[in-house]
Formats: C-alpha cells, sequence, structure tokens
C-alpha cells in the first residue's frame, strides 16, 4: 500500500507531535523538510536527517510526527516514530516506523517549486477589481501594457516573482506565464493579490513580491500542481543520471 503512492526521493513534511514537546509549545510547529531514501517495508521507511541551511537537525529517537508526503499523484499522511538514526555513504538517514496508516491529504498550503519563469504582469483596472470582488462575471482586458518579471517559485496557491518596480501590498495584479507540460506549453491568464513586496538587500530597485491566486479555477489549480510534480521528478531524474 505504502510503495504504490510513495517513491524514494519524494519530499516529506515532518511536524512533532510526541509528548517530549508538549511543555514547548513553540516548538510543535516547528516544519522539518526530508526526502525518503529508501522504503524497507510497508510500514518502514529510510528518509534523509532534515536540515536548516547546513545545519543537520537531530531528531531524536522515539519521536512522534506527523508526516506528508508530496507523492507523484498527490499528497499523503501519516503518524511516523524514528526507531534508529545514522550515517550511510555519506549521508545521514533516519528510520522511521509508520504508527497510522496512509491517507489522502488535502489543505490550502501547497508545495513551492523553486523556478525562473518570465511573467508578465499589470494593475487590474478598478472595474475588474470590484467586479472580481462583487464576484460578478468578468473578463480581463489583454490589451493593456504589461510589465516584465521572472517567477522564482510558484505553487497551486500562489507565486513569488521579481521585478525591477514594485506593486503595493493588497493590490490586485494580472498575471500571464507559460508552463511546459508533457502536451505543449500553456499560457495561464490568473488574477492574484500582492501579500508581500520586498526591495532585495543587494540589488536596489529590485522588488520581491508574493502573490496569492484569486478566484482560481480548480481545474487551473490541478494543472499547475501537475506541472509541479512533474518538474520535480524531470529534475531529480536528471541530477540522478548525471
Amino acid at each position: 500500500m505504502f510503495s504504490k503512492f510513495i517513491s524514494i526521493g519524494d519530499k516529506i513534511e515532518l511536524q512533532a507531535v510526541s509528548h517530549e514537546y508538549e511543555e514547548k509549545p513553540e516548538t510543535v510547529s516547528k516544519v522539518y523538510h526530508s526526502a525518503v531514501n529508501e522504503i524497507r517495508s510497508e510500514d518502514t521507511i529510510e528518509i534523509r536527517m532534515p536540515m536548516e541551511k547546513t545545519k543537520l537537525i537531530l531528531l531524536p529517537i522515539d519521536s512522534e510526527y506527523d508526516m506528508v508526503f508530496y507523492g507523484s499523484s498527490g499528497l499523503f499522511q501519516c503518524l511516523g516514530r524514528i526507531i534508529d538514526r545514522y550515517k550511510s555513504n555519506n549521508t545521514y538517514l533516519l528510520l522511521v516506523e509508520m504508527i497510522s496508516n496512509l491517507r489522502k491529504y488535502q489543505r490550502r498550503e501547497f508545495y513551492r517549486l523553486k523556478c525562473a519563469l518570465e511573467m508578465h504582469t499589470r494593475n487590474l483596472e478598478e472595474s475588474e477589481v470590484q467586479n472580481i470582488e462583487s464576484r460578478m462575471p468578468y473578463s480581463l482586458a489583454n490589451d493593456l501594457p504589461l510589465k516584465e518579471s521572472v517567477i522564482v517559485d510558484i505553487s497551486g496557491g500562489g507565486l513569488r516573482f521579481i521585478a525591477d518596480y514594485s506593486y503595493d501590498v493588497g493590490s490586485m495584479i494580472y498575471c500571464t506565464y507559460h508552463l511546459n507540460m508533457k502536451g505543449g506549453s500553456k499560457e495561464y491568464n490568473l488574477v492574484g493579490k500582492v501579500l508581500s513586496r520586498k526591495e532585495i538587500e543587494d540589488k536596489p530597485g529590485t522588488y520581491e513580491h508574493r502573490v496569492q491566486y484569486v478566484n482560481m479555477d480548480a481545474d487551473v489549480r490541478e494543472e499547475i500542481i501537475k506541472f509541479i510534480f512533474e518538474e520535480e521528478r524531470r529534475q531529480r531524474h536528471k541530477a540522478t543520471s548525471k
């Protein structure tokens, strides 16, 4: 059952749930990142020891974690217990026992893929914003001037981009970009809300924006998530074939 949905190399998020952390509530929400190194059996897996920057995170033996797996067919969740930790072939590893059944996992947060994709944007017209906020049917003008930018990470919930111009936080913007899928390139014309903006320290005049999609069609969201999984697998295959 486990190996049917989870593969070697799949990314994992771990969040502590063991009693050891109950007296330190600030650590309970801490999320660690890892990946499947080997599937030993249907209830035991080997994962890479999490790292923060260049520092290994020595998760305690017998501690329990809520684990979310980024499988090729979606997100899956189960509880796991650390039963051993060791070093093999210069890689630090954890042996994890599954202590609950694997189940499909749905949530509002999405895995973000690092990338470098060309995008064009503009502020929405006031009439466009009013229609969107009132949930009225609308169409976006495609003949207005657009500005160039570069997407640096993308997810099913939004994106982050850099540009030599800036938008106000809270503003609604039109975003258009292409994704290369198995069936070819496809254009996406979406609406986003600017959640944050900051000037990049070592690049004066260059700004990083974080954007959340607005009123996105569920099918479009699934297409973007599918692209992310396909790109992850492509990059992983390229790395292992070198």
